[in-house]
């Protein structure tokens, strides 16, 4: 009787993967509030916040729990073995934080036959017809006058109420549109924000004489007067003025749910790649103290911004926010200085020859509706567990060294693992993974859990491949330095 309560207390007190992911994700509209989710779990996992813009001498310390991010939209967060040197491997697990949305502009007023609309950008590849007819919301972030200090500050803003819609043509004005819905991406893509206040005169452009000089028009004069309303309303300020200007997205209001008959599927936006963004922070948190007494490397996750886009921005993965932190990392002083230790440059080439990295990037689940447009042996199934992501062009890293390795983590994990290659008839995608490579040297290998529509505003991904993904994470940080010199290459 006492097994049998213990093993029903165990199962009470697992972590609900599926339902925390849920809530992980109506947390996270923007990259700015994913970065933020990812922080408050470090947070409460004694991880300590560091800077780029400060000396990390004296304050990195073996056993140490750290992060810092970048632009706010990108995160690294690393745990220090007791036995690191300079030198080391370092096991690196990474994703992005952004997905294909659509951005306000930076001059988003419109008026058309008595509408109020928002002016807005494409980022990204999104199947941009799935945003059609869905109640779209805004989040982001908004640069703002504090007051009393005059400082200029970011504010998190996510409004969280149905405000925008893009509505579709009805059939009746096009009957063609169950044969091909074809549309402009300028023109068509404009959503409604309301209706012209008929007491209202409307706004004449004017020159106006004035002392003044503003280089840039005003954000009055540049967005609709409804959303700044709401915008100081929901961020409590003062006055409109107190906003500088802001970076803001629009999203699918309908709330990240669990589905399926058995509850077996994941139905949200931003599956791409935010799976892995919770994924990987739960398996950094949960290895970050086992058997970190003995352990001669550095754990690390980083989450970068601006995948979706190529990467090449200041805080992508093709900047230097990962080689500086290696770099970092690589030049602190061991606890018994020699004064025949390399030059820190050299360090890290050894560092970066011994290390490895997960690329972790959503994967392509089998369509049954769409299954010959897969290659036949390869259709990896939701709920069946990580694929590892193959292409002989160099799309992803994945190669046999890579793959001996993780099957011998997901082996001791018991995580069932898939193969995944584009058939040559088919595009294939890319991942941060050939970019990190590319720029560290690090042996690297593309993975990622199945999901299916990916890149609409409503993907479907699978509730047990969360902790089948956390399992082989954790046993990634936890034997990876043990395990990476067994195999030769």
């Amino acid at each position: 009787m006492l097994r049998v309560h213990l093993r029903k207390m165990s199962t009470v007190s697992a972590t609900n993967y599926p339902q925390e992911f849920v809530n992980f994700l109506n947390a996270s509209h923007s990259p700015y509030h994913a970065v933020n989710s990812i922080k408050e779990h470090l947070l409460k996992n004694g991880f300590q916040e560091l800077s780029e813009r400060d000396t990390w001498n004296g304050k990195v310390s073996h056993k140490g729990k750290y992060y810092v991010t970048r632009n706010n939209s990108s995160i690294i967060a690393f745990v220090v073995g007791n036995k690191w040197t300079p030198g080391n491997p370092i096991a690196i697990v990474g994703a992005h934080t952004d997905s294909p949305v659509l951005r306000i502009k930076p001059i988003s007023k419109r008026v058309s036959e008595k509408y109020t609309q928002i002016g807005v950008e494409c980022y990204g590849g999104g199947v941009w017809h799935s945003w059609f007819d869905s109640d779209l919301s805004i989040a982001g972030r908004v640069m703002v006058t504090e007051k009393g200090t005059g400082k200029i500050i970011s504010k998190l803003l996510d409004l969280n109420k149905p405000l925008l819609k893009i509505p579709t043509l009805a059939i009746h004005l096009d009957r063609s549109v169950n044969e091909k819905f074809v549309f402009n991406k300028e023109t068509h893509l404009l959503p409604l924000a309301g209706l012209v206040d008929p007491t209202k005169p409307v706004p004449q452009e004017e020159k106006k004489e004035s002392d003044d000089f503003n280089s840039i028009k005003s954000i009055i004069e540049r967005h609709n007067e409804d959303l700044l309303d709401l915008i100081v309303k929901e961020l409590k300020l003062d006055n409109v003025e107190q906003i500088e200007d802001f970076e803001l997205i629009l999203y699918d209001n309908k709330a990240a749910c669990l589905g399926g008959m058995k509850e077996e599927f994941i139905y949200s936006g931003r599956l791409d790649n935010l799976t892995s963004c919770f994924t990987g922070m739960h398996a950094i948190t949960q290895a970050a103290d086992t058997d970190i007494e003995n352990e001669n490397a550095i754990r690390l996750f980083g989450s970068f911004d601006h995948e979706e886009i190529g990467s090449s921005s200041a805080q992508g993965a093709d900047s230097n926010f990962l080689p500086n932190i290696l770099e970092r990392l690589c030049s602190l002083k061991a606890d018994k200085t020699d004064s025949s230790m390399p030059l820190a440059k050299s360090l890290i080439l050894e560092s970066s020859a011994k290390s490895f990295f997960l690329s972790s990037d959503v994967a392509h689940a089998v369509h049954p509706n769409y299954a010959s447009k897969h290659e036949s042996q390869h259709k990896p199934i939701i709920g069946s567990g990580p694929v590892l992501k193959i292409n002989a062009n160099q799309r992803y890293m994945t190669n046999s060294p890579g793959i001996v390795l993780v099957k011998k983590l997901a082996d001791d994990a018991k995580v069932p693992l898939q193969l995944f290659v584009a058939a040559n008839d088919s595009p294939c995608g890319s991942t941060i993974g050939p970019i990190l490579a590319s720029k560290t040297g690090i042996r690297t290998l593309d993975l990622g859990n199945p999901i299916l529509s990916m890149h609409s505003i409503r993907e479907t991904g699978g509730a047990a491949d969360l902790e089948y993904q956390i399992k082989l994470f954790k046993e990634f940080f936890e034997k990876y330095s043990a395990l990476e010199e067994t195999i030769i290459v």
